[in-house]
């Protein structure tokens, strides 16, 4: 009985952990959700973009992958998978290295349109600080982002 419940565990274990590295989404996944997020907002506008950004069970979260847009000043103004981030400034807000990454962003996204950068973030499924990877795109005076967990 000890060997049959000792059995159940491992394969219990087994199985959550095959879940949990079946739920990181990839780069080629968070650059096509970031493109289908542009369009989106560029087909429905910005209210019903943002409603649909940030539905945390909705077609722009999947996995660990999910849209925020940020304004010119680094304000959140959609997430999809943290509603208290919505209306907070985060222009001076640095990962666990020290780097100011949403400036960053702004910063490279206004001198170049669009672009990715490298910082560490809280993993929303694992809850973990993780390296992730961003893709953002500017439209007009809003930067739209999706990352993925490396």
């Amino acid at each position: 009985m000890k060997k049959l419940i000792m059995v159940i565990l491992v394969v219990g274990l087994l199985a959550g952990m095959t879940t949990l590295a079946l739920a990181k989404g990839t780069a080629k996944e968070a650059k096509g959700m970031l493109d289908k997020a542009v369009s989106y907002y560029k087909a429905n506008g910005k209210d019903k973009a943002f409603a649909a950004f940030n539905d945390s069970k909705g077609q722009f979260v999947k996995e660990d992958l999910y849209i925020y847009v940020l304004d010119p000043k680094g304000v959140v103004v959609s997430h999809g998978t943290n509603a208290k981030l919505i209306g907070q400034p985060l222009i001076d807000l640095k990962d666990s290295d020290g780097k100011k990454f949403i400036k960053a962003i702004l910063d490279e996204a206004n001198a170049k349109g669009k672009g990715t950068m490298d910082y560490k973030w809280t993993n929303p499924v694992s809850k973990k600080v993780e390296q992730k990877s961003t893709f953002f795109e500017k439209v007009g005076d809003m930067v739209f982002v999706c990352g993925f967990y490396k």
